[in-house]
Parts: structure tokens; sequence; C-alpha cells
């Protein structure tokens, strides 16, 4: 796949997609957009957990402002614009894989919005956060209403838009918009290096699981309570009758299997 915004290679049955637009601080304009569609819509089949990164110092800055004013777009061509990005966010979220975002620096506006589309956030101790739009007189357009409120509260997600402040990484961390900080005196291990290492635990799991995991839970938060409890069931009987879970659960019943226990980090290793 030729792409000029992104570059993806895998290790093992890991993919590693990274944004290539460190110049601008890896602002997403529409071809990137749609390279982000592409890949997603296009994960080879041996794949079971992609960890997104970035190149440069940032993440992400969020929307193409450049572009944006340049193209002078109406409300209708913007509109297009959020649906792609939707789109492509949708198929990170909801995609069946396991997908990992490494942080650094900057994760703003749009960056935000695509960082809340991984299922697991893993931020360097320099990454920060923050909703400019109310700054800059726009608002947001790739899914913060959605995936980012549910993250930190409407509540929240308002008062960072209203006044565009920044957040950093210790606030960051405490309310959920990450999930791990490295390059810290307690996590000394780089923010990329834990991310793999976290792909490779979680690439170990029962695929089905994995898929369910990432697939399931949170379009079942958007249901009644009654129907999230039928379809949590109708998974789980589907899951749990998978063709490996004989296996793993005669590990767990012959004690071969790893003892769930306090004091660990996501990869195994004592805090």
């Amino acid at each position: 796949m030729t792409m000029s915004s992104l570059k993806s290679h895998e290790v093992g049955n890991i993919g590693v997609v990274t944004l290539t637009r460190a110049h601008k601080r890896n602002a997403l304009d529409e071809a990137a957009i749609q390279e982000i569609d592409d890949y997603f819509s296009n994960v080879p089949s041996h794949i079971r957990v992609i960890v997104m990164m970035a190149e440069g110092e940032h993440f992400c800055a969020g929307l193409d402002l450049k572009e944006h004013h340049d193209l002078e777009r109406g409300a209708v061509d913007f509109l297009r614009v959020c649906q792609a990005w939707h789109r492509a966010f949708d198929k990170i979220q909801h995609g069946g894989i396991p997908v990992i975002a490494c942080l650094q620096g900057a994760v703003v506006g749009g960056g935000l919005e695509l960082a809340s589309a991984a299922h697991i956030r893993v931020a360097d101790s320099s990454t920060y956060f923050s909703l400019p739009e109310g700054t800059r007189g726009i608002f947001t357009g790739g899914g913060a209403t959605v995936r980012t409120a549910r993250i930190i509260t409407a509540d929240r997600m308002i008062e960072m838009m209203l006044t565009g402040r920044v957040v950093d990484i210790e606030e960051g961390h405490r309310i959920g918009l990450a999930h791990y900080v490295c390059n810290t005196p307690q996590n000394p291990v780089s923010a990329k290096d834990f991310s793999m290492q976290l792909a490779e635990r979680i690439a170990q799991n029962a695929y089905l699981s994995n898929y369910a995991i990432v697939t399931s839970i949170n379009k079942i938060a958007d249901m009644s309570a009654t129907d999230g409890l039928f379809a949590e069931g109708l998974m789980a009987a589907v899951v749990q009758t998978g063709h490996d879970v004989q296996s793993r659960l005669n590990e767990f019943v012959t004690k071969r299997a790893r003892k769930v226990k306090p004091g660990e980090d996501g990869i195994g290793q004592a805090k």
C-alpha cells in the first residue's frame, strides 16, 4: 500500500502504523484521513494487535488548519470531511483488532479524537492534551463529543473546549486520557517499547476474546440495561464455545496458567 502520510510495517503478528507528517506536527489533512481509512480497511488477516505511533516530537496536532483555511469549505463540504473522519476512526474502534496509541508531545484537537478511538493509550511523559476548538472559532468534528466525552465526561470536555487549556500528563492520566505513562522514574521504559510489549502480551489472548472485547463493550454501553445484558450473554456464549477455550481452561485447571495477582503492570512486570 503506497502512502504519503503514513507508513506501516509488521513485527510478527503486530501491525505498526506511523504518522509521518512530523513537519506539520502530524496534523491530519484529507489525504491522511483517507490513508488511515485505507489501512484499517485492509488489515492483513494474521495481524492480532495494531500500534499507532508518530514520527517527530508530537503525536498529532489535529485538523490541518492551513488546508481548512485555504479550501474555504462550505457547510456541506465540511460535513463530508467530518463523516470521513468518523468512518476512519470507527474502523479503528470497531474493527475487531485491539489498537494501542503510543502518544508523545501534542495530542490536540483531532489528535485527541484519533487517540480516543484507540482501545489503549500509552503516553510518554512529554504528552499533553488540549481541545482548543473554542479559541479557534471551530467545533470538534472527528468524534470527540462521542468518544472523548465518554472518557472524561461531557462536563469536563465542555470546560476544556471553552478554555482551550492544556492538560498535562499527570492530569491526563488521572482523568483517563492515558492508561499508562512511560519515561518516568516509576516507569523508565520508553512509550514505544512499552506499547510493543503490551501488544505482544495482548496478541497472546484468544483471537475471538479480543474481538469480542473491542467490538462489543462500547456498543453494549449504548444499549438499555435489558438489551445490554442479553447482548453480553449472547457474546459470552459465542466466545466461550470457541475452539481454543478448552485448552486455555485446561491450563487454568491444571495450574499452568498465569495467576492473577496484585502489583503487576499491563505487561506482567512488578510495579
